[in-house]
């Protein structure tokens, strides 16, 4: 009877023990899934704001057709990328047609003396700053949850629960320019 007991207390434990992991995992999941819907939201942002950019450019530089299309095509990419790894692709594909966008705004000094312009800029600088910091709370979700997904004892419910590791929101190349803030300049 004794015998019986102490083995119901084991089978107890260890149960508690898989369940505890097993909820841990499953608040580790969603945290990524609440961080990339973060970066999803301010990355719509910015797409929203891209046409209005596109139009304000358009007005002053209407011969720069390449570069508006160009960015036009990156922001159609970036809207409809789907997983994480496509997304960032298309992100940063659109960051560095916006940086030609800019670079072309600097040649019309009435351009940018535009209010709207500035306006514009100011708001897709302040986006890409949140943007940053996002990427930076997903991948560090992303780090903890893989992370524990390969940890003892949860290694051993996370491939029979369907728990497998996710992908960073890695930007690629263009990573070193996106570390810096984005430069606004008004002269």
């Amino acid at each position: 009877m004794l015998m019986l007991i102490v083995l119901i207390v084991i089978l107890a434990l260890v149960a508690l023990l898989f369940v505890t992991a097993y909820n841990r995992l499953v608040g580790l999941r969603q945290h990524v899934n609440e961080a990339f819907a973060d970066i999803d939201v301010q990355l719509k942002q910015r797409q929203d704001l891209v046409p209005n950019l596109v139009e304000t450019v358009k007005g002053y530089a209407a011969h720069e057709r390449g570069t508006l299309d160009e960015v036009t095509q990156a922001r159609a990419a970036a809207a409809s990328a789907g997983d994480v790894g496509a997304k960032a692709q298309a992100e940063s594909a659109l960051t560095g047609a916006l940086g030609k966008l800019m670079v072309v705004a600097e040649a019309y000094p009435e351009l940018k003396a535009n209010q709207n312009f500035m306006q514009l800029q100011s708001e897709l600088a302040d986006l890409e700053n949140k943007i940053a910091a996002s990427r930076r709370f997903f991948n560090n979700a992303v780090s903890e949850y893989n992370a524990s997904i390969q940890a003892f004892p949860a290694v051993l419910i996370a491939g029979m629960a369907g728990f497998t590791a996710r992908e960073f929101f890695d930007v690629g190349p263009d990573r070193a320019t996106l570390q810096n803030a984005p430069q606004v300049k008004f002269s």
